[in-house]
């Protein structure tokens, strides 16, 4: 995991967008140029660009231009951040649940 801590409120809003999220859902099975990427989008290119550009601003992504193709991967730390993140909510909320229900069982 990354040693920084990421902006997360970006990294919701960008996988907030249908469109987004299912790119990044098509790159956990590996890189793939931005022509099979848009493939099963009904979007301009200029459009789904603009996706990829908030995509990589939110550091949920990287590409490469080898010649005339743009190959995108996911980035490695940036869902790491974002497991990181609801654990630590999660097992917060949990504790409190925790609490809760040995308070209900001691009015018992």
């Amino acid at each position: 995991m990354a040693t920084y801590q990421p902006d997360l409120p970006r990294i919701f809003g960008a996988l907030s967008d249908p469109t987004r999220l299912a790119v990044v859902e098509r790159l956990v099975r590996g890189p793939a140029s931005v022509s099979e990427l848009s493939e099963p989008f009904d979007l301009a290119r200029p459009s789904f660009l603009k996706h990829l550009r908030v995509l990589e601003e939110a550091e949920l992504v990287t590409s490469v231009k080898s010649g005339r193709v743009r190959t995108v991967s996911l980035s490695p730390d940036a869902l790491g951040w974002v497991e990181s993140w609801v654990h630590t909510h999660r097992r917060a909320l949990e504790d409190r649940f925790d609490r809760l229900a040995t308070f209900l069982n001691q009015e018992q």
